[in-house]
C-alpha cells in the first residue's frame, strides 16, 4: 500500500470513530487527485475535531459533577 492509500484509509478510519455515524466508505478516485500534504491536512482537522469534541464532551459532564456537591 502507498502511503496515500494509507493516507487516504486513515481519512476513512477517522471518519468512522465517530459514534452515531454510519459507516463511511471514501472511493479513493475522490481523494486521488490530492497530494499527501493535503491528505495530511484533512487528518489533522479530524483529529482537531475529535479533540475539540472530546473538550465540550468533558465539560458538560463537569457540569453534573459539580451539582453533586
Amino acid at each position: 500500500m502507498s502511503k496515500k492509500e494509507q493516507l487516504i484509509n486513515d481519512i476513512q478510519n477517522l471518519l468512522n470513530t465517530y459514534d452515531g455515524i454510519h459507516k463511511t466508505d471514501i472511493n479513493p478516485a475522490l481523494l486521488e487527485f490530492m497530494d499527501e500534504k493535503t491528505l495530511i491536512s484533512i487528518i489533522d482537522s479530524l483529529l482537531d475535531q475529535k479533540e475539540n469534541s472530546k473538550e465540550s464532551d468533558m465539560e458538560w459532564l463537569e457540569q453534573f459533577k459539580k451539582h453533586d456537591n
